[in-house]
Protein backbone atom coordinates (compact mmCIF):
# COMPACT_ATOMS: atom_id res chain seq x y z
CA UNK A 1 0.00 0.00 0.00
CA UNK A 2 2.93 2.17 0.89
CA UNK A 3 5.30 1.52 -2.14
CA UNK A 4 4.00 4.28 -4.22
CA UNK A 5 4.77 7.35 -1.93
CA UNK A 6 8.22 5.80 -1.14
CA UNK A 7 9.81 8.09 -3.15
CA UNK A 8 7.97 11.12 -2.48
CA UNK A 9 9.49 13.95 -0.34
CA UNK A 10 6.96 15.68 2.08
CA UNK A 11 7.93 18.96 3.81
CA UNK A 12 6.70 19.37 7.00
CA UNK A 13 4.67 22.92 7.37
CA UNK A 14 1.06 24.46 6.88
CA UNK A 15 0.65 22.62 3.44
CA UNK A 16 -0.30 18.82 4.12
CA UNK A 17 0.48 16.12 1.18
CA UNK A 18 -2.96 14.19 0.66
CA UNK A 19 -2.75 10.58 -0.35
CA UNK A 20 -5.97 9.28 -1.65
CA UNK A 21 -6.20 5.80 0.44
CA UNK A 22 -9.21 3.63 1.49
CA UNK A 23 -8.74 2.72 5.17
CA UNK A 24 -11.57 0.13 6.40
CA UNK A 25 -12.87 1.92 9.61
CA UNK A 26 -16.57 1.40 8.44
CA UNK A 27 -17.41 -0.53 11.39
CA UNK A 28 -15.73 0.90 14.01
CA UNK A 29 -17.54 3.05 16.72
CA UNK A 30 -14.86 5.72 15.46
CA UNK A 31 -16.18 6.46 12.28
CA UNK A 32 -19.76 6.92 13.45
CA UNK A 33 -18.53 9.95 15.90
CA UNK A 34 -16.39 11.00 13.07
CA UNK A 35 -19.51 11.17 10.84
CA UNK A 36 -21.59 12.68 13.18
CA UNK A 37 -19.36 15.59 14.09
CA UNK A 38 -18.70 16.15 10.52
CA UNK A 39 -22.69 16.15 10.06
CA UNK A 40 -22.87 19.18 13.41
CA UNK A 41 -20.38 21.43 11.21
CA UNK A 42 -17.22 20.08 12.73
CA UNK A 43 -13.83 18.84 11.52
CA UNK A 44 -13.31 15.16 13.06
CA UNK A 45 -10.31 12.70 11.58
CA UNK A 46 -9.28 9.38 12.77
CA UNK A 47 -5.72 10.28 14.06
CA UNK A 48 -2.41 8.51 15.49
CA UNK A 49 -1.53 5.30 16.37
CA UNK A 50 -4.84 3.68 14.43
CA UNK A 51 -3.67 5.34 11.17
CA UNK A 52 -0.71 3.67 10.95
CA UNK A 53 -1.60 0.29 11.98
CA UNK A 54 -3.89 0.69 9.23
CA UNK A 55 -0.90 1.18 6.75
CA UNK A 56 0.61 -1.29 8.29
CA UNK A 57 -2.07 -3.78 8.19
CA UNK A 58 -1.53 -4.17 11.64
CA UNK A 59 -5.26 -4.68 14.22
CA UNK A 60 -5.43 -0.98 16.06
CA UNK A 61 -5.51 -1.48 19.64
CA UNK A 62 -7.71 2.29 19.73
CA UNK A 63 -9.27 4.19 17.39
CA UNK A 64 -8.81 7.82 18.43
CA UNK A 65 -10.41 11.01 16.92
CA UNK A 66 -8.94 14.65 16.60
CA UNK A 67 -11.31 17.24 15.93
CA UNK A 68 -11.72 21.03 16.04
CA UNK A 69 -14.55 21.16 18.05
CA UNK A 70 -14.13 22.17 22.09
CA UNK A 71 -14.93 19.41 24.29
CA UNK A 72 -18.03 21.25 25.55
CA UNK A 73 -19.22 21.16 21.83
CA UNK A 74 -18.33 17.68 21.73
CA UNK A 75 -20.21 16.91 24.90
CA UNK A 76 -23.02 19.04 23.12
CA UNK A 77 -23.30 16.28 20.09
CA UNK A 78 -22.96 12.95 22.25
CA UNK A 79 -25.24 13.55 25.67
CA UNK A 80 -23.37 10.43 27.07
CA UNK A 81 -20.18 11.46 26.99
CA UNK A 82 -17.85 13.30 29.60
CA UNK A 83 -15.27 15.66 29.87
CA UNK A 84 -12.32 14.28 31.75
CA UNK A 85 -8.34 15.79 32.10
CA UNK A 86 -7.12 18.66 33.73
CA UNK A 87 -4.36 19.89 32.07
CA UNK A 88 -6.05 19.32 28.84
CA UNK A 89 -9.70 18.57 28.82
CA UNK A 90 -10.89 15.59 25.93
CA UNK A 91 -13.85 13.81 25.71
CA UNK A 92 -14.74 10.19 26.18
CA UNK A 93 -17.76 9.24 23.98
CA UNK A 94 -19.36 5.72 24.68
CA UNK A 95 -20.27 3.49 21.99
CA UNK A 96 -21.45 0.22 23.46
CA UNK A 97 -18.76 -1.69 24.96
CA UNK A 98 -16.23 0.77 23.41
CA UNK A 99 -15.30 3.98 24.63
CA UNK A 100 -13.62 6.43 21.98
CA UNK A 101 -11.50 9.14 23.16
CA UNK A 102 -11.50 12.82 21.30
CA UNK A 103 -9.51 15.22 21.13
CA UNK A 104 -9.25 19.00 20.57
CA UNK A 105 -6.69 20.49 18.15
CA UNK A 106 -4.06 21.58 20.30
CA UNK A 107 -1.71 24.41 19.51
CA UNK A 108 1.87 25.53 19.49
CA UNK A 109 1.19 27.75 22.32
CA UNK A 110 3.08 25.85 25.42
CA UNK A 111 4.84 26.99 28.40
CA UNK A 112 8.14 25.57 29.51
CA UNK A 113 9.80 25.54 33.26
CA UNK A 114 13.71 25.93 33.16
CA UNK A 115 14.65 22.79 32.14
CA UNK A 116 12.51 22.69 28.95
CA UNK A 117 9.66 20.47 30.40
CA UNK A 118 6.17 21.56 29.23
CA UNK A 119 4.35 22.94 32.20
CA UNK A 120 1.64 24.37 30.21
CA UNK A 121 -0.24 23.07 27.11
CA UNK A 122 -4.09 23.93 26.94
CA UNK A 123 -4.42 25.87 24.18
CA UNK A 124 -6.67 24.93 20.90
CA UNK A 125 -5.24 25.67 17.84
CA UNK A 126 -5.75 23.95 14.27
CA UNK A 127 -5.02 20.89 12.57
CA UNK A 128 -1.57 22.13 11.29
CA UNK A 129 -0.65 23.12 15.02
CA UNK A 130 -1.79 19.92 16.41
CA UNK A 131 0.16 17.86 13.82
CA UNK A 132 3.39 19.74 15.06
CA UNK A 133 2.63 19.28 18.20
CA UNK A 134 2.57 15.35 18.16
CA UNK A 135 5.64 13.27 19.31
CA UNK A 136 6.59 11.29 15.61
CA UNK A 137 6.15 11.85 12.08
CA UNK A 138 4.17 8.16 11.98
CA UNK A 139 1.57 9.57 14.64
CA UNK A 140 1.07 12.72 13.12
CA UNK A 141 -1.20 10.99 9.93
CA UNK A 142 -5.01 12.04 9.97
CA UNK A 143 -7.44 9.64 7.68
CA UNK A 144 -10.36 11.72 6.54
CA UNK A 145 -13.10 8.96 6.50
CA UNK A 146 -15.42 10.59 4.07
CA UNK A 147 -12.99 11.88 1.78
CA UNK A 148 -10.65 8.54 2.00
CA UNK A 149 -7.89 10.43 2.46
CA UNK A 150 -4.77 10.44 4.70
CA UNK A 151 -3.67 14.04 5.73
CA UNK A 152 0.40 14.11 6.31
CA UNK A 153 2.64 17.11 7.53
CA UNK A 154 5.77 15.70 8.07
CA UNK A 155 6.26 13.04 5.83
CA UNK A 156 4.65 9.94 8.12
CA UNK A 157 3.67 8.31 5.18
CA UNK A 158 7.08 8.50 3.71
CA UNK A 159 8.67 7.31 7.37
CA UNK A 160 6.32 4.25 7.41
CA UNK A 161 7.02 2.96 4.12
CA UNK A 162 10.77 3.41 4.73
CA UNK A 163 10.12 1.59 8.56
CA UNK A 164 11.87 4.66 10.39
CA UNK A 165 10.50 6.09 13.78
CA UNK A 166 11.44 10.23 13.08
CA UNK A 167 11.13 12.44 15.40
CA UNK A 168 8.90 15.81 14.57
CA UNK A 169 11.27 18.84 15.33
CA UNK A 170 14.54 19.25 17.59
CA UNK A 171 14.17 15.63 19.60
CA UNK A 172 16.78 16.50 22.38
CA UNK A 173 13.94 19.45 22.80
CA UNK A 174 11.17 17.28 22.81
CA UNK A 175 12.90 15.05 24.80
CA UNK A 176 13.63 17.68 27.64
CA UNK A 177 9.51 18.74 27.10
CA UNK A 178 8.43 15.41 28.38
CA UNK A 179 11.24 12.42 29.03
CA UNK A 180 8.36 10.02 28.69
CA UNK A 181 9.23 10.31 25.19
CA UNK A 182 11.99 8.62 25.22
CA UNK A 183 9.92 5.57 26.51
CA UNK A 184 7.42 5.82 23.45
CA UNK A 185 10.52 5.14 20.89
CA UNK A 186 11.65 2.16 22.53
CA UNK A 187 7.74 0.82 22.46
CA UNK A 188 7.33 2.13 18.85
CA UNK A 189 10.77 0.84 17.88
CA UNK A 190 10.55 -2.18 19.13
CA UNK A 191 6.94 -3.30 18.75
CA UNK A 192 6.94 -1.83 14.91
CA UNK A 193 10.29 -3.32 13.59
CA UNK A 194 11.13 0.33 13.12
CA UNK A 195 14.90 1.85 13.02
CA UNK A 196 15.57 4.91 15.19
CA UNK A 197 16.12 7.71 12.92
CA UNK A 198 19.78 9.28 13.85
CA UNK A 199 18.74 12.11 14.43
CA UNK A 200 15.74 10.85 16.88
CA UNK A 201 18.31 8.90 18.88
CA UNK A 202 21.26 10.68 19.34
CA UNK A 203 19.82 12.47 22.10
CA UNK A 204 18.54 9.88 24.34
CA UNK A 205 21.21 8.69 26.52
CA UNK A 206 21.70 12.08 27.17
CA UNK A 207 18.67 13.10 28.36
CA UNK A 208 17.21 9.63 29.75
CA UNK A 209 18.27 10.78 33.21
CA UNK A 210 15.19 13.13 33.17
CA UNK A 211 12.91 10.29 33.18
CA UNK A 212 14.24 10.25 37.00
CA UNK A 213 12.14 13.22 37.81
CA UNK A 214 8.95 12.00 36.34
CA UNK A 215 6.22 10.14 39.03
CA UNK A 216 7.09 6.38 39.35
CA UNK A 217 2.81 5.74 38.60
CA UNK A 218 3.83 7.30 35.21
CA UNK A 219 6.89 5.55 34.22
CA UNK A 220 5.42 1.89 35.54
CA UNK A 221 2.22 3.12 33.21
CA UNK A 222 4.59 3.75 30.33
CA UNK A 223 6.39 0.33 31.24
CA UNK A 224 3.07 -1.67 31.23
CA UNK A 225 2.27 -0.67 27.76
CA UNK A 226 6.15 -2.01 26.57
CA UNK A 227 5.01 -4.99 28.35
CA UNK A 228 1.52 -5.50 26.28
CA UNK A 229 2.78 -4.33 23.29
CA UNK A 230 3.23 -7.93 22.00
CA UNK A 231 7.01 -7.01 21.12
CA UNK A 232 8.25 -7.07 25.10
CA UNK A 233 11.05 -8.35 24.57
CA UNK A 234 12.36 -6.47 22.06
CA UNK A 235 11.53 -3.35 23.13
CA UNK A 236 13.15 -4.37 26.32
CA UNK A 237 16.90 -4.99 24.53
CA UNK A 238 16.46 -2.16 22.32
CA UNK A 239 16.25 0.25 25.65
CA UNK A 240 19.78 -0.90 25.94
CA UNK A 241 20.87 -0.18 22.40
CA UNK A 242 19.87 3.58 22.66
CA UNK A 243 21.26 3.33 26.13
CA UNK A 244 17.75 4.03 27.99
CA UNK A 245 17.93 1.20 30.35
CA UNK A 246 19.91 2.78 33.24
CA UNK A 247 18.27 4.15 36.53
CA UNK A 248 14.85 4.76 34.74
CA UNK A 249 12.62 2.57 36.88
CA UNK A 250 13.26 -0.03 39.48
CA UNK A 251 10.93 -2.42 37.76
CA UNK A 252 12.68 -1.92 34.89
CA UNK A 253 15.89 -2.66 36.52
CA UNK A 254 14.46 -6.05 38.23
CA UNK A 255 13.93 -6.76 34.42
CA UNK A 256 16.91 -5.64 32.94
CA UNK A 257 18.62 -7.93 35.15
CA UNK A 258 16.10 -11.40 34.15
CA UNK A 259 17.04 -11.06 30.66
CA UNK A 260 20.91 -10.97 31.49
CA UNK A 261 20.09 -13.98 33.43
CA UNK A 262 18.89 -15.60 30.22
CA UNK A 263 17.07 -18.80 29.96
CA UNK A 264 14.61 -18.60 32.95
CA UNK A 265 11.15 -17.64 34.53
CA UNK A 266 11.43 -13.69 33.11
CA UNK A 267 12.15 -14.65 29.49
CA UNK A 268 9.69 -17.39 29.26
CA UNK A 269 6.84 -15.10 30.70
CA UNK A 270 8.11 -12.56 28.35
CA UNK A 271 7.96 -14.31 25.12
CA UNK A 272 4.98 -16.52 26.38
CA UNK A 273 3.07 -12.79 26.61
CA UNK A 274 4.67 -11.44 23.24
CA UNK A 275 2.72 -14.75 21.65
CA UNK A 276 -0.47 -14.32 23.76
CA UNK A 277 -0.98 -10.54 22.79
CA UNK A 278 -0.13 -11.16 19.14
CA UNK A 279 -2.82 -13.53 19.27
CA UNK A 280 -5.30 -11.10 20.59
CA UNK A 281 -5.94 -13.70 23.68
CA UNK A 282 -6.39 -12.40 26.97
CA UNK A 283 -3.51 -11.38 29.35
CA UNK A 284 -3.38 -11.77 33.35
CA UNK A 285 -0.81 -8.20 34.06
CA UNK A 286 -0.81 -9.78 37.83
CA UNK A 287 0.36 -13.40 36.48
CA UNK A 288 3.03 -11.58 34.33
CA UNK A 289 4.18 -9.19 37.04
CA UNK A 290 4.23 -12.24 39.16
CA UNK A 291 6.58 -13.73 36.79
CA UNK A 292 8.81 -10.69 36.24
CA UNK A 293 9.18 -10.34 39.63
CA UNK A 294 9.77 -13.82 40.96
CA UNK A 295 14.06 -14.02 40.75
CA UNK A 296 13.66 -10.85 43.27
CA UNK A 297 10.82 -13.17 45.70
CA UNK A 298 12.66 -16.68 44.75
CA UNK A 299 15.97 -15.21 46.33
CA UNK A 300 14.03 -14.29 49.77
CA UNK A 301 12.18 -17.42 49.85
CA UNK A 302 15.49 -19.22 49.52
CA UNK A 303 17.24 -17.13 52.52
CA UNK A 304 14.14 -18.30 54.60
CA UNK A 305 14.70 -21.98 54.05
CA UNK A 306 18.15 -21.69 54.42
CA UNK A 307 17.78 -19.99 57.73
CA UNK A 308 15.38 -23.12 59.21
CA UNK A 309 11.89 -21.80 57.94
CA UNK A 310 9.65 -23.96 56.34
CA UNK A 311 8.60 -23.55 52.63
CA UNK A 312 5.35 -21.43 53.33
CA UNK A 313 6.79 -19.57 56.44
CA UNK A 314 9.79 -18.49 54.42
CA UNK A 315 7.83 -17.68 51.08
CA UNK A 316 5.11 -15.42 53.32
CA UNK A 317 8.37 -13.64 54.89
CA UNK A 318 9.75 -13.19 51.03
CA UNK A 319 6.64 -11.56 50.11
CA UNK A 320 6.26 -9.11 52.77
CA UNK A 321 9.49 -8.22 52.88
CA UNK A 322 8.96 -7.04 48.94
CA UNK A 323 5.46 -6.11 48.92
CA UNK A 324 6.35 -2.19 50.47
CA UNK A 325 8.79 -1.63 47.80
CA UNK A 326 6.79 -2.77 44.57
CA UNK A 327 3.43 -0.83 46.00
CA UNK A 328 4.83 2.22 47.81
CA UNK A 329 7.84 2.94 45.67
CA UNK A 330 7.32 1.21 42.10
CA UNK A 331 3.56 2.64 41.61
CA UNK A 332 2.28 -0.65 41.14
CA UNK A 333 -1.63 -0.83 41.71
CA UNK A 334 -2.92 -2.80 44.47
CA UNK A 335 -5.13 -4.95 41.70
CA UNK A 336 -2.11 -6.47 40.80
CA UNK A 337 -0.13 -6.74 43.72
CA UNK A 338 -2.96 -8.91 44.90
CA UNK A 339 -2.78 -11.37 42.48
CA UNK A 340 0.90 -11.53 42.83
CA UNK A 341 1.10 -12.57 46.03
CA UNK A 342 -1.60 -14.72 45.79
CA UNK A 343 0.18 -16.86 42.92
CA UNK A 344 3.48 -16.64 45.51
CA UNK A 345 2.30 -18.17 48.47
CA UNK A 346 0.22 -20.64 46.80
CA UNK A 347 3.47 -22.16 45.03
CA UNK A 348 4.98 -23.88 48.68
CA UNK A 349 1.07 -25.26 49.22
CA UNK A 350 1.25 -26.84 45.85
CA UNK A 351 4.36 -28.78 46.57
CA UNK A 352 1.88 -30.15 50.02
CA UNK A 353 -0.90 -31.96 48.58
CA UNK A 354 -1.57 -34.55 50.80
CA UNK A 355 -4.98 -35.74 52.01
CA UNK A 356 -7.78 -33.04 51.56
CA UNK A 357 -5.83 -30.19 51.24
CA UNK A 358 -5.24 -31.12 47.40
CA UNK A 359 -8.93 -30.57 46.97
CA UNK A 360 -8.91 -27.80 48.78
CA UNK A 361 -6.17 -26.32 47.27
CA UNK A 362 -7.95 -26.92 43.86
CA UNK A 363 -10.96 -24.88 44.70
CA UNK A 364 -9.39 -21.63 45.66
CA UNK A 365 -9.95 -18.95 43.08
CA UNK A 366 -6.28 -18.40 42.22
CA UNK A 367 -5.42 -21.90 41.84
CA UNK A 368 -5.47 -21.99 37.85
CA UNK A 369 -3.10 -18.84 37.87
CA UNK A 370 -1.07 -20.45 40.51
CA UNK A 371 -0.81 -23.74 38.36
CA UNK A 372 0.36 -22.05 35.31
CA UNK A 373 2.69 -20.48 37.08
CA UNK A 374 4.52 -23.88 39.15
CA UNK A 375 4.45 -24.93 35.02
CA UNK A 376 6.50 -22.06 33.88
CA UNK A 377 8.97 -22.86 37.08
CA UNK A 378 8.92 -26.84 35.88
CA UNK A 379 9.59 -25.64 32.36
CA UNK A 380 12.65 -23.48 33.44
CA UNK A 381 14.00 -26.43 36.08
CA UNK A 382 13.29 -24.19 39.18
CA UNK A 383 10.47 -26.85 39.94
CA UNK A 384 10.00 -30.56 40.61
CA UNK A 385 8.47 -32.12 36.73
CA UNK A 386 6.61 -34.74 38.52
CA UNK A 387 5.11 -32.06 40.95
CA UNK A 388 3.66 -30.45 37.68
CA UNK A 389 2.39 -33.71 36.04
CA UNK A 390 1.24 -34.63 39.23
CA UNK A 391 -1.24 -31.52 39.31
CA UNK A 392 -2.09 -31.63 35.68
CA UNK A 393 -3.47 -35.34 36.24
CA UNK A 394 -4.93 -34.63 39.39
CA UNK A 395 -6.83 -31.59 37.43
CA UNK A 396 -8.12 -33.89 34.70
CA UNK A 397 -9.26 -36.87 36.75
CA UNK A 398 -13.05 -37.37 37.56
CA UNK A 399 -13.28 -38.05 41.49
CA UNK A 400 -12.42 -41.31 41.67
CA UNK A 401 -9.50 -41.03 40.36
CA UNK A 402 -8.17 -37.70 42.44
CA UNK A 403 -8.83 -40.01 45.10
CA UNK A 404 -6.40 -42.55 43.85
CA UNK A 405 -3.86 -39.83 43.42
CA UNK A 406 -3.92 -39.09 46.86
CA UNK A 407 -4.27 -41.94 48.59
CA UNK A 408 -1.37 -42.95 46.54
CA UNK A 409 0.44 -40.29 48.04
CA UNK A 410 -0.60 -41.03 51.34
CA UNK A 411 0.46 -44.47 51.07
CA UNK A 412 4.00 -43.03 49.75
CA UNK A 413 6.50 -41.91 52.21
CA UNK A 414 7.47 -38.61 51.90
CA UNK A 415 11.04 -38.15 49.73
CA UNK A 416 13.61 -37.86 52.44
CA UNK A 417 11.12 -38.89 55.36
CA UNK A 418 12.56 -39.93 58.65
CA UNK A 419 11.07 -42.53 60.44
CA UNK A 420 8.95 -41.52 63.08
CA UNK A 421 9.80 -41.45 66.66
CA UNK A 422 7.96 -42.74 69.53
CA UNK A 423 6.16 -40.43 71.36
CA UNK A 424 6.90 -41.11 75.23
CA UNK A 425 3.87 -41.02 77.52
CA UNK A 426 4.78 -38.64 80.10
CA UNK A 427 4.25 -39.84 83.70
CA UNK A 428 1.70 -38.11 85.68
CA UNK A 429 2.78 -36.60 88.56
CA UNK A 430 1.30 -37.48 92.02
CA UNK A 431 -0.10 -35.03 94.19
CA UNK A 432 2.32 -34.72 97.47
CA UNK A 433 0.25 -36.71 100.73
CA UNK A 434 -0.34 -33.45 103.16
CA UNK A 435 2.11 -33.16 106.22
CA UNK A 436 -0.06 -33.33 109.45
CA UNK A 437 0.43 -30.58 111.73
CA UNK A 438 2.29 -30.95 115.00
Amino acid sequence: MLGKWLKKRVRGGDVPRRHAVVLDVSATAADGIIRKLVKAGYEAYLVGGAVRDLLLGVRPKDFDVATNATPEQVRAVFRRSRIVGRRFPIVHVPVGGETVEVSTFRSGDVRHNASGRIVRDNAYGTLAQDASRRDFTCNALYYDVIGGEVIDFHGGMRDIAAKRLVMIGDAAERYCEDPVRILRAVRLSGKLGFAVDKHTAAPIARHVHRLAGEPVSRLFDELMKILFCGQAEACLRQLRLLGADGGVHPFLSALQQGLDAGAGVVVAALRSTDARVREHRPVSAGFVLAALLWPQVRVLWQQGMDGGQSAAAAMNDAVMQIRGTFERDWGLPQRYSAVMREIWLMQPQLANRRGARAFRLLAQARFRAAYDFLLIRAECGEAAGDLAQWWTAFQSADDAGKRRLTDALAAAPSAGAQPKKKRRRRRKKTAAAPVAEA
